[in-house]
């Protein structure tokens, strides 16, 4: 819950900032001014590029949310707990020694959005937020496809 108001404050300064800038464009487009144009259009560009980014971030959590909470419906999450060292962060030997099992999966059934989860919550798991959100993004996709198809 505390991640879902931090989420809506960082959207709603987000969007305050946006109404700022796009205020800002507006009147530097209307100075007349071509240098104030240029930059006004420039602008209005950074809004566009905020927008753009914070929904393809709201969308992938809410996305790995729902696939999380479905697989855990299904009895389909990892059973493996990696152990942690004293600073809070997995010991890589255990995460490195259940990858072989988690990359088969994949291999087998590269369609299967499960093993895709699995194998990001693994990456996830072993401090490779990086693979995991991109193997995250493969599952979020594949069950698209299958919910299509």
């Amino acid at each position: 819950m505390r991640t879902r108001i931090g989420v809506g404050i960082v959207a709603v300064v987000l969007v305050l900032y946006i109404a700022l800038v796009a205020q800002r464009a507006v009147l530097l487009v209307a100075s007349g001014d071509p240098v104030g144009i240029a930059m006004g259009i420039a602008l209005v560009l950074l809004p566009v590029v905020a927008v753009w980014a914070l929904w393809r971030e709201l969308s992938f959590g809410l996305g790995a949310q729902r696939l999380g909470r479905r697989l855990e419906a299904e009895g389909g999450l990892p059973e493996e707990e990696l152990s942690l060292r004293p600073s809070g962060r997995p010991v890589q030997a255990e995460a490195h020694a259940l990858f072989p099992a988690y990359r088969d999966a994949v291999e087998r059934d590269p369609d299967d959005w499960r093993a895709w989860y699995r194998m990001g919550l693994l990456y996830d798991g072993a401090g490779d937020r990086r693979r995991a959100r991109s193997a995250i993004r493969t599952a979020i996709s594949r069950e698209r496809a299958d919910r299509r198809g």
